[in-house]
């Protein structure tokens, strides 16, 4: 079980949140949170870069540059209403070519949950997401396994490792090819995996996955809600305690810091 708990403060702080304080330097990280028309996840993005000690910085889909960005979070929501499919239309917005280009040349991207299937649209990660298998949407706090805790998003977590952050979607299935599947496991590629039931109907229960180089991760969970005590997840030390989430964060920085 992971150890990411802690006790809510009236005030909480990175320092009141359990886990280690900022690494030297994270404050000269920028951490660009892209905000698509239909997003509503964006500021608990922001908030989480914040606690983890970088600078979050708010890029609009109609940009044409990063702005000197060091990484970049694809949000969770309703991107354009998805309407087409969901993602489809984002895939095409102007600051998604930025976004393309530099995740090609290694730049951490963090897809979570629409930006997950963002990434799966414009063909950084492979596959697609699918109406859940039940047909509704679920709302929950989700056990997940840390399959790989090699990429630039999951470093601060250990291998196996099981955490619990919240799950919402509607059209949360991944699904592959068979080929692609198999190459995701032989590769290493499943980031992590739902335990204690599958929640929608995901392919050989996969909750996220990499790029080959692993600095793309999609995610479907939501680690940002479960980052700050008092408003997280439950935990074995109480009620709303839960931080798991955090790791995802304080992972990229670890990356960055360590280039």
């Amino acid at each position: 079980m992971s150890s990411r708990t802690a006790v809510a403060t009236a005030t909480p702080l990175v320092a009141d949140l359990g886990a280690e304080a900022p690494l030297t330097g994270a404050d000269t990280l920028r951490v660009g949170v892209v905000q698509f028309p239909g997003s509503l996840d964006e500021r608990d993005a922001q908030r989480a870069v914040t606690l983890s000690g970088a600078r979050a910085v708010s890029l609009w889909h109609g940009d044409d540059s990063l702005s000197n960005v060091d990484a970049v979070i694809l949000p969770g929501g309703f991107s354009y209403g998805d309407y087409l499919r969901c993602g489809a239309i984002a895939r095409f917005a102007p600051v998604m070519e930025k976004v393309v280009d530099a995740a090609n040349g290694g730049m951490p991207v963090l897809g979570i949950c629409n930006g997950f299937q963002i990434l799966c649209e414009s063909h950084l990660l492979p596959g697609a997401l699918i109406r859940n298998s039940h047909q509704h949407f679920i709302c929950r706090d989700q056990k997940l396994v840390v399959e790989n805790a090699s990429t630039a998003w999951t470093n601060s977590y250990a291998a196996g490792e099981e955490i619990t952050i919240p799950l919402k979607n509607g059209e949360g299935g991944y699904v592959a090819q068979q080929s692609v599947l198999d190459e995701l496991e032989a590769t290493g590629r499943v980031v992590a995996r739902y335990t204690g039931g599958n929640p929608n109907g995901s392919l050989r229960d996969i909750a996220g996955i990499t790029n080959e180089r692993g600095n793309v991760v999609g995610l479907m969970p939501h680690p940002e809600h479960a980052v700050e005590a008092g408003f997280g997840p439950d935990s074995a030390s109480g009620m709303r305690t839960g931080i798991d989430g955090q790791g995802f964060f304080t992972s990229v920085i670890r990356s960055l810091l360590s280039q």
